[in-house]
């Protein structure tokens, strides 16, 4: 009926069966068409393809395909986020599923004012650890967006776009956490080894206290001026749970590797692992209730011991490259992912910011008072190594 007007393409079922979906195949053509129709319309594209054996990918699919590897090679759940100018990407490995989104109004210079109207000013407001107004910061923000290519010059410009950074990474997350989910409306598929256990329809995959791996990419964490600055941006917006690695890209060379690792997956993991990731260290979150001030966690990292409280930052230095041996033993009711109250012994990986030990508790709370807040962020900030002058 069509004929000639329209190129019409058949691939395999979505949902061959109700508690089924088949995606790969569709996801491979609309990949596809989009190298057919959009990017053989960039310039120089032609001629790109005579240079290389391999095909070409766009960005977002290369970072994917090396988020993928790095979860396979590291044997555990991996999350990774891409703040730019404009969108902000997160993907996800759990359970061995692969899911990515795009916030495409979420970003750190021409849509920083959608960060501004999405979160609010209060919202962006709370994370400034200095006085600032409300109006003031919305004056700031708007000539960030009108002139997206400056960095910020001063101490208050760099907190403030932190602010910001932590506000774009919470919302994308927050989005990839509702998208990233099983099938809705009906049981899924299941095998022998889940028989007698069906997770809620259409409930996240995504699991912070089975997160192994966090890696951040994108100017304002990459090019952060303290990796303590990145690895604390990293933990207050995405609030890990238990024990979690952080890490960061540190040339946007992901998307490089991803390619790469289509052709010598071996060699791309290895530059991966050696020039790719910067180690930021590894961060220990107890989760459950506890009143402000309460021990939560007895630590021993490297032969130091000490409590951690609620409401509190620590953080032991760890330098990249090296392990530690460690024993936690959260306080009844807390849980680092053995269970509440029950102890972990292992080998705990450092990093630019060392062992992070996180007591702020899940939901992170801020104080309603403005000097109690200020306070609070100050002391966080001094904690990690954040700012100059304040470890």
């Amino acid at each position: 009926m069509l004929g000639d007007r329209l190129e019409v393409l058949e691939v395999e079922n979505l949902r061959p069966q109700l508690e089924q979906e088949h995606l790969g195949p569709a996801r491979e053509e609309i990949h596809r068409l989009f190298l057919e129709h959009v990017m053989a319309q960039a310039p120089g594209y032609d001629k790109l393809l005579t240079w290389t054996s391999e095909p070409i990918m766009p960005t977002p699919r290369a970072v994917g395909e090396m988020v993928q590897l790095a979860a396979r090679e590291e044997g555990t759940s991996v999350l990774a986020v891409d703040i730019g100018g404009a969108t902000t990407d997160v993907f996800s490995v759990f359970d061995g599923q692969f899911n990515r989104t795009v916030s495409a109004n979420l970003g750190m210079s021409y849509s920083i004012c959608n960060v501004l109207a999405e979160a609010g000013a209060a919202g962006i407001r709370r994370w400034v650890s200095i006085p600032v107004g409300e109006d003031e910061l919305r004056d700031r923000l708007r000539n960030k967006m009108i002139r997206p290519t400056t960095i910020p010059q001063t101490i208050e410009d760099l907190l403030i776009e932190q602010a910001v950074a932590r506000e774009a990474l919470r919302l994308a997350f927050l989005h990839h956490a509702a998208l990233a989910s099983g099938l809705k409306g009906v049981q899924q598929a299941r095998t022998m080894a889940d028989l007698f256990t069906q997770a809620g329809s259409g409930a996240t995959l995504v699991d912070m206290m089975r997160l192994g791996l966090i890696i951040g990419s994108g100017g304002i964490l990459s090019h952060a001026p303290r990796r303590e600055q990145a690895a604390l941006m990293m933990i207050d917006a995405f609030q890990p749970e238990g024990i979690t690695r952080l890490a960061v890209d540190s040339i946007f060379m992901m998307p490089q590797l991803g390619v790469m690792a289509s052709a010598l997956p071996e060699a791309a993991m290895e530059v991966f692992r050696r020039d790719c990731l910067v180690p930021l260290g590894t961060v220990v979150a107890p989760v459950g209730r506890a009143k402000e001030g309460e021990v939560v966690l007895e630590w021993e990292i490297a032969g130091e011991r000490g409590d951690l409280r609620a409401g509190q930052l620590l953080r032991v230095p760890l330098p990249a490259g090296r392990e530690a041996e460690a024993a936690l033993q959260p306080r009844r009711g807390m849980d680092i992912g053995e269970g509440p109250g029950h102890g972990w012994k292992g080998r705990l990986q450092g990093g630019a910011a060392g062992v992070i030990l996180d007591g702020r508790g899940r939901p992170l709370h801020l104080p309603d008072g403005e000097s109690e807040r200020l306070a609070k962020l100050d002391e966080w900030m001094r904690a990690a190594g954040a700012l100059p002058g304040r470890e």
